[in-house]
């Protein structure tokens, strides 16, 4: 199924709770918005997760729908609340209460790329950032609550798979080796601890080494959907970009068909752990 905000694969016979859900691969910028941005069509991709969508292609193969992002993140952020809107960019937008994230330029209608990368010369309207919402926000998490939703209905539970992609510079900073995946749960509290032991499991014995929830430990998608107590859980995986990837040209590196296909037995183990004989692992 394609909408203009995003491609849903659903598996022949969905087998398993979990939905996989890659919402900043989104490439589709259109001619309108190339015109509206002072970048150039390289630079308007840097804080795009390219190719997590493909890296996690095989999830329908395995009993599990992926639901990955057509609108680009630079457009409309996926991974905010709609009412994280910028009124350094916006027009008419009154300040609310201090929120990092907006006063970084990275609201749900983002300022800038990485990098600090300002997106536009001046400002756009509040027609404009409703109407980007509304086109492209709105329908994307009215699919993926569709989704969870029907995964409850069949399987008793629902399990979301946030994929990410991160900079390589964003582990500068850890200590100990260098981790290839930082998986989160905002700290235990959008996911049962057995399904994020499955996870992690999952990840670290196909030969990634994880860590939890620092730098990163999950945004709105993960707060928003990871309801453990009502069995809707949400766990975020994000993956070093120059494990697949040249972050400067954004070309896939030579050996990427090896991480997507080790990618893609990953997924099948986290599909297997939800799958319609086994309830009893989210759940605990």
């Amino acid at each position: 199924m394609t909408h203009p905000a995003y491609d849903l694969y659903s598996p022949a016979v969905q087998s398993t709770c979990v939905i996989f859900a890659s919402p900043h691969s989104g490439r589709a910028y259109s001619a309108a918005f190339l015109a509206q941005t002072k970048l150039n069509s390289h630079a308007i991709r840097s804080s795009e997760d390219a190719y997590m969508d493909e890296l996690f292609a095989d999830a329908p193969s395995h009993g599990a729908p992926l639901i990955a992002a057509r609108t680009p993140r630079a457009y409309v952020d996926f991974n905010r609340a709609p009412e994280e809107l910028d009124p350094a960019l916006i027009d008419g937008v009154r300040r609310i209460s201090p929120n990092p994230r907006v006063a970084s330029g990275l609201g749900v209608i983002p300022r800038v790329v990485a990098g600090g990368r300002v997106i536009y010369d001046g400002k756009i309207s509040l027609e404009q950032a409703h109407a980007r919402i509304t086109q492209h926000w709105r329908p994307w998490h009215d699919r993926l609550q569709t989704l969870l939703d029907e995964s409850a209905r069949l399987f008793g539970q629902s399990v979301l798979i946030d994929c990410h992609s991160m900079p390589h510079e964003a582990l500068d900073n850890i200590t100990g080796p260098r981790p290839d995946v930082v998986i989160g749960d905002r700290f235990g509290a959008s996911a049962s601890p057995a399904l994020v032991e499955e996870v992690s499991a999952a990840l670290s014995d196909a030969g990634l080494r994880c860590v939890r929830n620092a730098p990163f430990a999950g945004a709105y998608v993960t707060q928003h959907y990871g309801k453990p107590g009502r069995h809707q859980h949400a766990i975020q995986i994000e993956v070093d970009r120059a494990l697949y990837m040249n972050e400067q040209t954004l070309e896939k590196r030579a050996d990427f068909d090896d991480l997507r296909r080790l990618m893609g037995a990953v997924a099948a183990r986290i599909a297997a752990a939800g799958a319609a004989d086994d309830r009893t692992l989210a759940a605990e």
